[in-house]
């Protein structure tokens, strides 16, 4: 609540700051719209006919700037669209932006509620903040592939867009950008963006499905909260910073598919949420499809959540590498009959409640070794221990030595496709690289 009320006053502050008259007039008037001369003495950028909203008086319907503009005898290239340009113009239909526009100020078009389509030509790099909001008309709008990122609340309020295609030469997408636009039914993420800033999407409850591709290494703080109408997310294998909350609020979402298990046990989450059980969703939560699972060496990490409530999951195998088992990590998964644990429950910090629900019948296979630490450890104590675990000795053909002779047999399985699990070093449940990486440890910790 306090968070919505300082959003609630920062947009009423920014919204009186658009009010206060600008530094600079405009130096001349053609054909209705007004133009500043700019420092190289060739070119002009689109202004205000006044610096109140509306910003001008009688500029109704399609609008089409032209490439150049001539006063008393000198022509003018037009380079771009002015902050504040066209703020409050409800009237104003449709715009039409030349080929040699570059930049599209701030709040440009802010509050053209009238505004149904935009078209902007591939000569533009940078659109500015707040460029098009609470352009609540707008159905669509047209992102060349000149522009590499899309600003702060760009299309922020932009309510009436359906659909929007970004294109591959964004890298980022600024907090706000599309921000309670929720008439937003799809939305293409391009390979090329590598952020999602905070709340880019907040409130889009039109979106239905969203898959965020394998470049996107961050996703902020509540960039898809308040999205309603998601009910499945596919989530790239990149990602290594999730911001607080970033699903909250999407009580439809039924399924989250995830690239890489590995990639996403490590992720980095805050997981002070509103509500604990979205940020179940950042993982497997409710997922029917996940039934015998085999986490891979290279995890160290299970977070909070991360399997809740898998009615599925019968089986599991938690490999030596993991030091951490988040909070209710497992819980509620009633069909989980066999747990397979080979690290000491000694090394590892466990959240509360990582079973809660699961079956006390279900059997847990250990190491021999660290049997009795397992039948006095909470969490563990309460299943049925049994010590039928035995660890990869590395000896691979053989000849009762771990050396060079073992990582040839292993390379030699892996380009024969041997799937025996006596190659599966790391109990990823493949045969692969990873197990060459086990096996080169095994080698050095002799």
């Amino acid at each position: 609540m306090i968070k919505k009320i300082l959003t609630s006053i920062l947009v009423l502050l920014l919204a009186a700051l658009s009010m206060t008259p600008l530094a600079s007039a405009y130096d001349f008037m053609v054909d209705g719209l007004c133009y500043y001369r700019n420092s190289d003495g060739t070119s002009v950028t689109v202004t205000c006919e006044r610096t109140i909203s509306p910003s001008y008086t009688s500029l109704n319907g399609a609008i089409t700037i032209p490439e150049t503009v001539t006063y008393k005898g000198e022509t003018y290239s037009v380079t771009s669209i002015g902050s504040y340009a066209f703020q409050g113009c409800s009237g104003m239909t449709s715009v039409t932006i030349p080929n040699s526009v570059t930049f599209i100020g701030y709040y440009a078009f802010w509050s053209c509620t009238g505004l149904t389509s935009v078209t902007i030509p591939n000569s533009v790099t940078s659109i500015g903040y707040y460029a098009f909001w609470d352009c609540s008309g707008l159905t669509s709008v047209t992102i060349p592939n000149s522009v590499t990122s899309i600003s702060n609340s760009a299309f922020y309020g932009c309510s009436g867009l359906t659909s929007i295609t970004i294109p591959n030469s964004v890298t980022s997408i600024g907090n706000y950008a599309f921000y309670n636009c929720s008439g937003l039914t799809s939305v293409t993420i391009p390979n090329s963006v590598t952020k999602i800033g905070n709340e880019a999407f907040y409130n889009c409850s039109g979106l239905t499905s969203l898959t965020i591709p394998n470049s996107v290494t961050s996703i902020g703080r509540s960039a898809f909260s308040g999205c309603t109408g998601l009910t499945s997310v596919t989530v790239g294998n990149s990602v290594t910073v999730m911001g607080k909350q970033a699903f909250d609020g999407c009580d439809g979402l039924q399924s989250v598919h995830i690239s890489d298990l590995a990639a996403w046990c490590n992720i980095t989450f805050d997981v002070s949420s509103s509500n604990p059980l979205v940020y179940a969703h950042h993982l497997y939560i409710n997922n029917e499809e996940v039934t015998n699972l085999t986490i891979p060496n290279s995890v160290t990490a299970i977070g909070g959540y991360a399997f809740c409530n898998c009615h599925g999951l019968t089986s599991v195998t938690i490999p030596n590498s993991v030091t951490t088992i988040g909070y209710a990590a497992f819980a509620y998964c009633a069909g989980l009959t066999d747990i397979q644990s080979y690290p000491d429950p000694g090394q590892i910090t466990m959240g509360n409640n990582v079973f809660l629900n699961v079956p006390t019948s279900a059997t847990l296979h250990v190491l021999p070794q660290y049997r009795p630490a397992y039948s006095t450890a909470d969490h563990w104590n309460v299943f049925n221990i049994v010590d039928d675990l035995t660890e990869p000795s590395g000896d691979l053909n053989g000849d009762g030595k771990v050396n060079a002779g073992d990582v040839s047999e292993l390379y030699s399985a892996i380009l024969r496709g041997d799937t025996d699990t006596a190659y599966d070093l790391n109990t990823d449940g493949n045969v692969n690289a990873g197990d060459v990486s086990t096996l080169y440890s095994i080698i050095l910790g002799q």
